[in-house]
C-alpha cells in the first residue's frame, strides 16, 4: 500500500516513536493521522487529530474504532518495560505488561479488522524488538511479550490474509526514547526507524529488521540454545562496554 493518502492510526503516539511514526506518515503524505495516547493533551504535533485511548480497556479500545472508522494502515506502537523479572519480580507488573504488549495490541486488531477490510484491506505494523528472540535479566517479562507478540503477529497474519490486509512486524535493538535513555550507546533514531517500517509497508513486507543489532540476533536463532546464550552474552557485554 502506499503511505501517501492513507489513513493512519498510531498508539502511544505523544511522544518517542510513536510520535515519530506520526510525524513522518504526515511527511510522507497520509491523508489523515489519528494520534492516540492515554494522556492526550500531551500530543503536541501539528496536523494530527487526537484522540484518548488505553490499550488496555476493552471499551477505551472499541470508543477509537468508531471514531477512526476510515482507517487504512494502524500502527500499534504504545508499549511499557517494567524492568521485571519472570521467577523473582512482581506477578501483577508481569500482567501488566502482557495485558498491554499483548493483548492491548491484539484488541486493537480484533477491533480494526473490520474497518480494515471495508477500506480495501490496509495494513497493521506491530512494533516489536530484538527482544523477541532473547532475554536479559531485569527484563523477563518484557521479553516474554515480545516474544508472545511476535507469535500473536504471526497468527494474525495468516488470519487477515483472506481479506488483503498486510501485517508487518517491525523488529529494532535500541531506538533514541525515553525507554532505553540509560543505555549510553549508538541509538536508532526513532524516525529512521518510522521511516524503515513504513518502506516496509510500501513494499508489502511482512517483516523488517530496522537495525544491525536485530539482523544479528535473528541471524543466531538456528544456534543451539547454549551457544545462542553464549553469543549473546559476548553481544551484550560488548553493547555495555
Amino acid at each position: 500500500m502506499d503511505i501517501n493518502n492513507s489513513v493512519a492510526l498510531v498508539t502511544g503516539a505523544n511522544r518517542g516513536l510513536g510520535r515519530a511514526f506520526a510525524q513522518r506518515l504526515l511527511e510522507r503524505g497520509a491523508r489523515k493521522v489519528y494520534a492516540t495516547a492515554r494522556r492526550p493533551e500531551t500530543v503536541d504535533l501539528p496536523g494530527v487529530e487526537v484522540l484518548p485511548l488505553d490499550i488496555t480497556s476493552a471499551a477505551s479500545v472499541r470508543a477509537v474504532a468508531e471514531a477512526a472508522p476510515d482507517v487504512t494502515l494502524l500502527v500499534n506502537n504504545a508499549g511499557i518495560q517494567t524492568g521485571t523479572d519472570l521467577v523473582t519480580g512482581s506477578l501483577e507488573a508481569v500482567r501488566h505488561e502482557v495485558e498491554t504488549n499483548v493483548l492491548g495490541h491484539l484488541t486493537m486488531i480484533r477491533e480494526f479488522a473490520p474497518a480494515l477490510a471495508r477500506n480495501g484491506g490496509g495494513a497493521i505494523v506491530n512494533v516489536l524488538s530484538a527482544m523477541s528472540w532473547f532475554g536479559t535479566r531485569g527484563a523477563g517479562a518484557y521479553h516474554l511479550t515480545k516474544a508472545a507478540a511476535w507469535a500473536m503477529t504471526n497468527g494474525v497474519r495468516l488470519e487477515l490474509a483472506e481479506q488483503g490486509t498486510l501485517v508487518t512486524a517491525v523488529h529494532l535493538g535500541l531506538a533514541d526514547t525515553d525507554m532505553s535513555a540509560g543505555w549510553p550507546v549508538d541509538k536508532l533514531a526513532p524516525s529512521d526507524l518510522a521511516d524503515a517500517a513504513l518502506d516496509g509497508v510500501e513494499a508489502g513486507a511482512a517483516e523488517v529488521l530496522a537495525d544491525q543489532w536485530s539482523r544479528d540476533v535473528k541471524s543466531r536463532l538456528t544456534l543451539k540454545p547454549e551457544e545462542f546464550n553464549a553469543a549473546m552474552d559476548r553481544a551484550l557485554a560488548a553493547l555495555a562496554a
